[in-house]
């Protein structure tokens, strides 16, 4: 029989250095004991308690010296392991690059494959930093915003093949699944991408760090997965860091099977613009793809509900927020442009009406102004709470909304 893991309670990071918390606490000093911010992607949600454990095991002073320290092949052997199992996907250990994160490994990759003048596809709205890592010292960011089709959203694939035709063009940074709007994007999706990437020569560098975290119905393919070309024209970035909540270890595991792809990549690492996982990092990321997949499929299991409790208050309570379909990640797009609000003064109004502390939808570019960003990565009685907050506040400007 399984152990039963504490998802009902949350640790109360106030007084902690949270960056989300703080943010909170900074820009509402006053805001009540109960309220819990919903905004930047990691979990009000306990450590997998094996984790925990394995780490306070191995700070043992007679065991262990905090110096540098590379991979160890057990967790080289552990990431194998994991993407085999969890993800049908067999790699070689030589293929795993590690690097302090998945945002730093992008921001590399478009150092590594682009030149300056030259244009990075992003496709908007899009999680914020693929803006900075496409505009970086003088590469270009070239929009192929998504189709929003009501309540999902689809790749315009007629303008991607325009963007990729063009030969300064060179990179796609393509999110899988996509954040913020929660597409698990299918293999014949995929098929179509990785085509226009290769008959333009364009690279893929795949950011797949919600991988793990897709909702019951749905199934993730890795890129990488789909053909050997697709393979050899591909740079994957993975993590533990959202599905175990590790967000704080710094560490992610970059799969890259071609070798010249590799080398390139990790030659740009060692220039110094990027650092490596730490000592701590590299054992979480070994004790959560080893001992933690119970944890996790109870973990999707809450996801799910929060998501399901969302959609049911909305449709029953909130008519006019219109939640898109989540069919990955821990993140709802919400859609309130009915309340003819701008992003900012959005924001606000949720902050100072509702005590919400979400992401403006604003914040991920082309398409995002009136949407929100809500993390359900937390115990069920903190998102019916910021419900409830929620259409309290909205009443303020519809008391037909109830």
């Amino acid at each position: 029989m399984s152990v039963q893991y504490d998802f009902e309670h949350y640790v109360d990071r106030r007084h902690t250095t949270s960056y989300k918390w703080n943010a909170m606490t900074n820009a509402c000093p006053d805001v009540p004991e109960d309220v819990i911010p919903l905004s930047v992607a990691d979990m009000e949600l306990k450590n997998p308690p094996e984790i925990m454990a394995g780490l306070r095991d191995m700070l043992d002073p007679d065991k262990l010296i905090l110096g540098y320290a590379g991979a160890p092949q057990s967790y080289r052997d552990a990431v194998c392991s994991f993407m085999k199992k969890r993800h049908n996907w067999e790699i070689e250990p030589e293929w795993i690059v590690p690097t302090a994160g998945v945002v730093p490994a992008f921001y590399n990759a478009v150092l590594a494959y682009t030149r300056p003048g030259e244009g990075v596809i992003v496709m908007p709205p899009v999680y914020y930093p693929f803006f900075g890592a496409a505009e970086q010292e003088g590469r270009n960011a070239v929009y192929c915003p998504l189709l929003d089709r009501g309540n999902r959203y689809e790749i315009d694939f007629d303008l991607l093949e325009q963007c990729a035709q063009h030969p300064d063009n060179r990179v796609l940074l393509f999110c899988s699944p996509h954040n913020p709007v929660g597409r698990v994007w299918t293999v014949e999706e995929l098929k179509k991408v990785g085509e226009i990437c290769l008959k333009n020569d364009v690279l893929m560098i795949s950011d797949e760090i919600h991988f793990d975290l897709i909702m019951p119905g749905y199934r993730h393919t890795v890129y990488a997965t789909i053909s050997d070309d697709f393979a050899q024209n591909s740079v994957i970035c993975t993590a533990p860091s959202k599905t175990f909540n590790l967000a704080g270890m710094q560490t992610s595991s970059i799969i890259i099977p071609n070798a010249t792809l590799r080398e390139t990549f990790t030659k740009t690492l060692h220039s110094g613009r990027a650092s490596s996982p730490t000592i701590l990092g590299y054992k979480a990321c070994e004790i959560a793809y080893t001992e933690c997949l119970d944890w996790l499929d109870q973990l999707i299991v809450l996801i799910d509900r929060n998501r399901q409790y969302v959609e049911d208050f909305c449709d029953k309570r909130l008519t006019r927020v219109r939640p898109y379909t989540m069919e990955g990640t821990y993140l709802q797009w919400l859609d309130l442009r009915a309340f003819g609000m701008d992003g900012k003064t959005q924001e606000q109004f949720l902050r100072q009406e509702g005590n919400l502390f979400l992401n403006g939808g604003y914040m991920f570019g082309q398409g995002g102004e009136g949407f929100e960003r809500l993390n359900l990565a937390c115990p069920t009685s903190c998102i019916e709470d910021a419900m409830n907050r929620m259409q309290a506040a909205l009443l303020i400007l519809h008391e037909d909304d109830n």
